[in-house]
């Protein structure tokens, strides 16, 4: 499966979390635009999303449809409900109304602060799909998980709760987020990443089919900086990194997104 890593589009996806309001959202996206024009990025090559707050989002997609820009956009979370008597959750059908193209679900935050659960995971990736946008789907350990499992037994449990209502699903990305390395500035060794992720390569090929596989995206996510994420990409089931706060920041962001031209790539 590795083989096909080459026809995968790389994808960089930087997840704002709770940061930047819809005016900052407007001049940070507008700046990000200019800076990856300026360093001629080519957005056919290496795709960039970045993932705003549920109140950046309108700010965000009359920018980038007005001027046109090639930056992708998502949200960072979607409801396991489609409409009703549920208060300040967010339904996929609003999302769609506001040409979101991707939607994170089960990030390891929304697990631990909110009790997520991987069928509750499964129901938000499957409404994600049903309207048009691909989930991105979050796994991980902590550092007890890891010494008790080891590397990849909670991230392959994880994903298989979470893909249990999505058979047929034919386009979806997976993010590995070690836990233990969020935030942490200790990101897992690209081989850490590369073993794991060829591990739930494996559980994409057996719900979804080796097709599906292959064209799967699997993003690192943890501690991602521009000084290692080309060592990450160097991987044949790595395609890509979450990241997270090296996101806010322009210049920065810009150089991972540019991993091709980093020495040694």
């Amino acid at each position: 499966m590795a083989e096909a890593t080459k026809e995968r589009v790389p994808f960089i996806a930087g997840n704002w979390k709770m940061n930047l309001d819809h005016l900052q959202s407007i001049a940070f996206v507008q700046k990000l635009a200019w800076t990856l024009q300026d360093a001629r990025h080519d957005f056919a090559a290496t795709e960039v999303a970045v993932f705003p707050p549920f109140t950046d989002l309108r700010s965000v997609q009359t920018l980038v449809s007005a001027d046109k820009l090639q930056l992708g956009f998502g949200a960072q979370d979607v409801s396991a409900h489609l409409n009703g008597a549920y208060t300040g959750e967010i339904s996929a059908e609003f999302l769609k109304a506001l040409d979101v193209q991707y939607v994170i679900v089960g990030h390891s935050e929304r697990r631990q602060y909110h009790h997520e659960t991987d069928e509750t995971v499964a129901e938000k990736a499957a409404l994600a799909i049903r309207y048009g946008m691909v989930p991105v789907i979050c796994v991980g350990e902590t550092a007890e998980d890891l010494d008790l499992y080891g590397p990849s037994a909670v991230p392959v449990q994880q994903l298989h709760g979470a893909l249990a209502a999505s058979a047929g699903a034919t386009d979806i990305v997976v993010a590995y987020e070690p836990v233990w390395a969020i935030g942490s500035g200790q990101a897992a060794t690209p081989e850490q990443a590369e073993q794991v992720a060829e591990q739930l390569r494996q559980v994409v090929a057996k719900l979804l089919g080796s097709e599906v596989a292959d064209a799967t995206r699997i993003l690192y996510g943890g501690s991602v900086k521009s000084t290692n994420v080309a060592s990450f990409l160097r991987q044949p089931n790595v395609d890509g990194a979450l990241v997270g706060g090296a996101s806010l920041d322009i210049a920065e962001f810009a150089s991972i997104a540019q991993f091709r031209k980093h020495v040694g790539t």
